[in-house]
Order: structure tokens, then C-alpha cells, then sequence
């Protein structure tokens, strides 16, 4: 500060220390907090610690509160800037009176000063206020996990804090970051010295995890302090000599860590079971662990069986009696194994099929053990009826009042009386299960296969009929093809018309999937027992009532029969009603059949005929091997006239597919191999010009590709051009490519020979004068 400005702010009082700059001595009207801020400043720099301090003191006493918050950061600067803990210990704390949620710079200094039960106290204090907002951005948990390091790796330092009580209630409060907590008072105990108790910790920690991840964290911390320890006391060993005492530690020690690597599989196991006891899988994993220790297994099932709730279990819980039992019977035990089962009986599970499966081990038990009759008394006693009925799937009512509607115990009975039992006992077993309505249709035939093995036929077929009245399409398919092949083999053509019926009530709703076995089989029988006019009846309702997909399968059979039976002439009518019905595809391929079937018969009319029709769902561009084959046809049988005409033909179906605007569209780009799909693509950089001539010049293209993949014309003689051929051309074509045509002499009229082949001769006549009468001239 210049002379001028000190003189003119000089104290007018009269002490006599006062006669420098004094601000507690200026007026009220100079009281800013400015002045304060440059003055502190001023002391600063000269270094005069004590009497800045109480210039600060001064000036917060001075200036009103709503002003000292420009005055706290210089002051807090002057107290960090000096090793004077205390005094800025004594500061940080008027400031928080001021500003407590400024308690985190006052938390990181302590921690730079080495006063760390003070940090301590005030971030405990700061992580249980909760409306405290850190300054910078930390959440709770995250000063929560600050405050568990600070207290456990400083057991030395943090005197005044219960540290075991803080984490624990981290503990309570933090159930997804368990490990990370475990560890931090574990880590407390070790760097107290307290290692007994720090392996208690540990213990405790990998006993009560609810997480692989928490499990993980603790049992790799707890593997590292063992074997710290176990490095410690070799070291010590090492340095002061070995004792007996030593060695006997140290193999305790060793013993102690290769316990708990062993461990490790089983607290893992633990884990999973605490996060849910009612898995079953994990609980036979647990029994596996403990293989060839049968205290452990049999502690272990009987766990299991007491703690898996079955309507909360996962998997199968009746597999875990059954597993117990199964141990016993291994070990001799039977009369055990039997009344683990007796008990798993009368367990109340969801499902009716895990107590059906309990009632069937039962019956596999005794016979393993060559227990038939017991066998039997256990599963009639299974199937018996219950003293209150209920539904399969009424879900109110126990599985015991439910499961003697259960198919899996009915069909390991009647296995063991078809195996074990009279005729008479399989039969009503068999009779119940259809009674109650819970067959199958492998149930059904394996009923009338038992009954046909002991020469009830009738009774068999009854059986089927039972069946089919309990079932319908499509699970009654396999019933009636059973059934019917059965009874065609049994009577053949004795009972025919008691067959047929059974046929009629067979394709009565049949769905066209399942019709073409009925139907083959139904026209078998009436070739071999029947009239061939209702075997051909039969294959022509087959044909319309099989699949579209399997018609053409169908006809081809039709056909194939047909001319068998009646001969060739008798398919036209198939053949004709097979083109109308089939798809283009399949009805092309019927019709070069139909033609060479008419070609093998002389009929070449007819087959022209069929070749022209054929023509006409024939685009010359995809169906390129029929108007080959038409082409070597009249090649073969044809003249100038009918070559004219095939390919007249070919130019106006080729001319009717051109029209197609959108089939056309969808062939180019098929040639193109466009993926755009739109008729611009088509001539890249003519996007102006119309859709209709750009696909006009792509039809001019295909059109010459065409022509170009033509075979030469001095190979085939056949000119789809009509202005390329010349009459000599046409005329000897005609010679070499009808062989069969009727050679004339050479005494014919040669100028007949030279007329053009639509030409007519006109032979001249003198007319009769009778004619004229009176007209005419003298």
C-alpha cells in the first residue's frame, strides 16, 4: 500500500500502538470485506503467522456471517499452508460450523495429517446423516466402503470407533457387496494382530455368502492369509532356527490350508443351496461330493428330503428319495431302501407324475430283488381307487386321490401281468385303462396285439373299435391302419363287405395328410378280393381327396393300375383328367407322357394335339426340353406343314408370355440377378426413360440370347425364321424328316414338282358348246 493511501487511513485514536493501519479502529463505512481480504493477504506474505491468525479471528468478528464465506478460503489456504495440525484443526471446525457439507475437505486433510481417529469419527458421522451430499458426487455406499477401509487397515490409529460393530451393520445394510465387507474386518483383525479371530471371520463369511461373486472375494482373501501365514512362520524359521514346536505349527498350518483348498468345491456347493435350498440338482451334486463317505451322504439326503419343498422345488424333487433309497439298496440295505419309498409315498408332491414315478421304483425295487408277487401288490395297491375321486389335473386335490389316473403306473402293471399275471387279469387291467379313459393309441394296439397272440381275434377287434371311439385325426391314424391291416389279413375277402365298411368309416373325416394309406390300402383289397371298377373307383376318389402335393404320386399309380388292369387305351380319360387338375408343372409332365403313350400307339394326331394343347403353359424361355421334345417329335413323324405350325405356335405363346408384364419383370431380374427388384435396375443410366421400353430392350436382349443358344441350323434343319428358309430347303427338310411318307415314280410330272408348296394346278378344259345355246356366235 502506497504512503499516501496508508496516511490518509491512519488511526486517529491516541494509543500508542495504534498508529498503524488498524481496521477494528476504521468507521463502519469502511468495514468491507475487501479491505479484510487484502490485509490477511498483506500478513501472509510477510509470514507473521500469529498475527494473521488473529487478523482472521478479527475480521470474521467484524463482518457480518452472510460475508464470511469470502473470508474462509483464504483462511483455510493460510492453515494447510502451515504444519500447524491443531490450529487448522481448530479452524476446519468453526468452518463446519459454518459449512458442514464442506466435512469431506476437512475428512482428506485429516488423513493428510495423520489424524486419522478424527477422520474416522466424522466420516461414521457424515455416513449415517442422510441428508448429506457429498461435494463430490459419492454416494453413501461409496463413503460407506471408505469408511470400512480407513478403520480396518488403521487398527492402530482409530481408537474411539467400534470397527467390528460398523462393519457388521455395513453388513445389514450393503447385502450385495458382502465380500468386499467380510474382507475389510477380516483385514481389521489381521493388521491387529488378532489372527484367531480373523480366521473366524473368515468362517463366518464363507458359511454365510449368498453369491458366487462374494464367495469368490473371501475365499481368495482367506487362501491368501493362510498362505501369509504359513510364508511368515517358514521365514521365522528360517532366521531363528527350527524348533520342534515350529515344525509342528508349520505342518498344522499346511495341514489346515490343503483343508481348505478341499473345501472349496463343498462351500461352492453351499452357496448355491443357501441362494435356493429347493434345487434339486445341486443337492445330488452335494451327495457326489461326499463319495465314499456314507455318514456324509445319508446326513445329506436327509437334509434334502427334509428341506426341498416340492411345490417350490427346482427339478425333480421324487428323484431324491429315490436316489436315498437306491444308496441302501447298494449297501444291503433293503428293508430301508423300502421304507424310504413307503415314505416318499406319502409325500405331497405337485405333480402326479413324480408320484407315479416313486409307485413305479417301488415295483422296480422288488424286481430286481425277484419280488414278483410283491411287485404286483405294490402297483394294484398304486392303481386302486382312492376313497374320494378327483380329476388328473385338479390341482386342489392331493396326487395321492390323483394318481390312479395315472398312465405310467397302469402301463407298468399291465406289463407285469401281461409278463407275470393270467389272461383274465391283463384283460381287465387293460379294460380299466380304457375305461378310464387315459389310454393311448399304443395302449389300444398293444391291447389288441396281446388279445390277437391268444386267438381272440374278434376280441382284438373290438378292441380297435374301442379305441377309435376314444380318439380322433390325427391320433386315431396309426389305430385304423393297424386295424385294418389286421383284419384284411385275418379274413381277406371273406367278409368284404364288412371291410368296406370299415374303410368308408376310416376315410369318413380323414384329413387329406393321412388318406393316401387308407386309400391305397382300401384299393389293394378291392383288386385282390373286390371288382376292378371299384378298385378304380377307389384310386379316382383318392385323387381328389389326397394332398395337392401327393396328387401327381397318386395318378401316376392310378394310371400305372389302369393299364394293368383295362390296358393303355383305358388311361386317356386318367391322363386328361390329370392335366386339369395337377399344377402346370406336374400336368407338362403329364402331358409328354400322354403324347408318347399316343406316339407308342400310332395315334400321332392325337399326340400333336396333346403337344399343342401343352404348349400353352409352356413359356419357350423356362420350358426349354418340352418344345425339344416336340421338335424331335416332328422330326420324327412330321412334315413342312406341321413344323410350320409348331413353330407358329412358339412364337405366339412366346409372344403371350412377353405381354406379362410383372412375370417377365420377375424373370429378367431373375437372368440379371438384380437384388433391387425395381425395372429401373435393369439399364443402369437410363433412369428417364419409360419402364415399359426399358423392358422392351430387355426383351430384344433375351430374345437374341435366345437365338444365339439356337443349335446350328446345317445340324437340325428346323428354321424358326420364317424369312431364313427358302422353299428347296423346306421341301427337302420335309424329305429326310418324314421317312415313312410314300416315295412317288420319277414318270410324275416334274412341273407339279416345281410348284410352290401353297400353289394349286389349275387343269384346262374345253367347254361344251351346249353351253352357250343361242349365244353363241356363228
Amino acid at each position: 500500500m502506497s504512503t499516501t493511501a496508508t496516511r490518509g487511513l491512519l488511526c486517529s485514536c491516541t494509543r500508542p500502538p495504534c498508529r498503524w493501519l488498524r481496521p477494528a479502529c476504521l468507521s463502519p463505512r469502511l468495514q468491507m470485506p475487501r479491505l479484510w481480504l487484502d490485509y490477511c493477504q498483506f500478513l501472509m506474505d510477510q509470514g507473521r503467522v500469529t498475527h494473521t491468525r488473529r487478523t482472521f479471528d478479527r475480521a470474521l468478528r467484524a463482518l457480518p456471517i452472510t460475508q464470511h464465506s469470502r473470508v474462509w478460503p483464504l483462511y483455510l489456504r493460510f492453515l494447510r499452508s502451515h504444519p500447524l495440525p491443531e490450529t487448522a484443526v481448530r479452524g476446519y471446525r468453526r468452518f463446519l460450523k459454518l459449512s458442514p457439507e464442506s466435512a469431506e475437505e476437512y475428512i482428506e486433510y485429516l488423513k493428510s495429517s495423520d489424524r486419522l481417529d478424527e477422520a474416522a469419527q466424522r466420516l461414521a458421522t457424515v455416513v449415517n446423516d442422510e441428508r448429506f451430499v457429498s461435494k463430490a458426487g459419492k454416494s453413501n455406499y461409496q463413503l460407506w466402503h471408505e469408511l470400512c477401509d480407513l478403520i480396518s487397515q488403521n487398527p492402530d490409529k482409530v481408537q474411539s470407533l467400534n470397527v467390528d460393530a460398523i462393519i457388521r451393520g455395513g453388513l445389514t445394510r450393503f447385502t450385495d457387496q458382502l465380500g468386499k465387507l467380510w474382507c475389510s474386518l477380516a483385514d481389521y483383525y489381521i493388521r491387529s494382530g488378532h489372527f484367531e479371530k480373523a480366521r473366524d471371520v473368515y468362517e463366518e463369511a464363507i458359511r454365510t455368502v449368498m453369491t458366487v461373486r462374494d464367495f469368490t472375494q473371501v475365499f481368495d482373501s482367506y487362501a491368501q492369509f493362510e498362505e501369509s501365514m504359513i510364508a511368515a512362520k517358514m521365514e521365522t524359521a528360517s532366521e531363528l532356527g527350527r524348533e520342534e514346536e515350529d515344525d509342528v505349527d508349520l505342518e498344522l498350518r499346511l495341514a489346515r490350508f490343503e483343508q481348505l483348498i478341499a473345501r472349496r468345491p463343498l462351500l461352492l456347493n453351499s452357496v448355491l443351496l443357501r441362494q435356493n435350498p429347493h434345487h434339486v440338482h445341486e443337492w445330488h451334486k452335494r451327495v457326489a461330493l461326499h463319495q465314499g463317505r456314507p455318514r456324509e451322504i445319508i446326513n445329506t439326503y436327509t437334509e434334502a428330503v427334509q428341506t426341498v419343498d416340492p411345490f417350490k422345488a427346482t427339478g425333480k424333487p421324487h428323484t431324491l428319495w429315490v436316489a436315498f433309497a437306491k444308496f441302501y439298496e447298494d449297501n444291503g440295505q433293503l428293508d430301508d431302501a423300502r421304507v424310504i419309498l413307503e415314505k416318499a409315498t406319502k409325500v405331497s408332491f405337485k405333480q402326479v407324475d413324480d408320484l407315479a414315478s416313486v409307485w413305479c421304483e417301488c415295483g422296480e425295487l422288488e424286481l430286481r430283488h425277484e419280488n414278483y408277487d410283491q411287485a404286483l401288490r405294490l402297483l394294484r395297491k398304486a392303481t386302486a381307487l382312492p376313497a374320494r375321486r378327483a380329476e388328473y389335473f385338479d390341482a386342489s386335490e392331493p396326487v395321492q386321490n390323483r394318481v390312479y389316473k395315472s398312465l405310467k403306473v397302469w402301463s407298468m402293471l399291465a406289463d407285469l401281468e401281461e409278463s407275470l399275471g393270467t389272461f383274465q387279469s391283463t384283460k381287465a387291467v387293460y379294460d380299466r385303462i380304457l375305461d378310464l379313459r387315459i389310454a393311448t393309441p399304443q395302449i389300444v394296439i398293444n391291447y389288441a396285439m396281446f388279445l390277437e397272440e391268444h386267438k381272440y381275434f374278434e376280441e382284438s377287434f373290438k378292441a380297435y373299435e374301442r379305441g377309435i371311439s376314444l380318439f380322433k385325426w390325427p391320433n386315431v391314424s396309426d389305430i385304423w391302419s393297424t386295424y385294418l391291416t389286421k383284419f384284411i389279413a385275418r379274413y381277406g375277402g371273406r367278409k368284404l363287405e364288412r371291410a368296406r365298411d370299415l374303410f368308408e368309416q376310416a376315410l369318413d373325416g380323414c384329413p387329406p395328410k393321412h388318406a393316401k394309406t387308407l386309400y391305397l390300402l382300401y384299393a389293394q383289397l378291392e383288386e385282390e378280393w373286390g371288382l376292378a371298377r371299384h378298385a378304380m373307383a377307389v384310386y379316382e376318389r383318392a385323387t381328389r381327396a389326397v394332398e395337392p402335393a401327393q396328387q401327381y404320386d397318386m395318378f401316376n399309380i392310378y394310371i400305372k393300375r389302369a393299364a394293368e388292369i383295362y390296358g393303355v387305351t383305358h388311361t386317356r380319360g386318367i391322363y386328361q383328367k390329370a392335366i386339369e387338375v395337377l399344377s402346370d408343372e406336374h400336368a407338362r409332365e403329364m402331358c409328354l407322357r400322354f403324347a408318347d403313350m399316343e406316339c407308342k400307339l400310332g395315334e400321332i394326331d392325337r399326340a400333336r394335339a396333346i403337344y399343342s394343347f401343352c404348349s400353352q403353359i409352356c413359356d419357350p424361355r423356362t420350358t426349354g426340353a418340352f418344345w425339344q421334345t416336340w421338335k424331335d417329335f416332328e422330326v420324327r413323324h412330321g412334315n413342312e406343314d406341321t413344323i410350320r405350325e409348331m413353330l407358329r405356335i412358339r412364337r405366339s405363346v412366346q409372344a403371350t408370355y412377353n405381354t406379362q408384364v410383372n412375370f417377365m419383370a420377375s424373370q429378367m431380374l431373375k437372368v440379371s440377378g438384380s437384388a433391387t427388384g425395381t425395372v429401373s435396375d435393369l439399364a443402369p443410366g437410363q433412369s428417364g426413360m419409360d419402364d415399359m421400353k426399358l423392358l422392351e430392350q430387355r426383351a430384344e436382349q433375351l430374345a437374341a440370347e435366345a437365338e444365339r443358344d439356337q443349335p446350328p441350323r446345317a445340324q437340325s434343319k428346323i428354321l424358326f425364321v420364317r424369312s431364313d428358309a427358302s422353299r428347296e430347303e423346306l421341301a427337302e427338310l420335309a424329305q429326310q424328316a418324314n421317312p415313312e411318307e410314300i416315295e412317288l415314280g420319277e414318270d410324275e410330272d416334274e412341273d407339279e414338282m416345281d410348284l410352290e408348296p401353297n400353289e394349286v394346278r389349275l387343269e384346262q378344259q374345253s367347254v361344251p358348246a351346249a353351253v352357250f345355246g343361242s349365244l353363241k356366235e356363228d
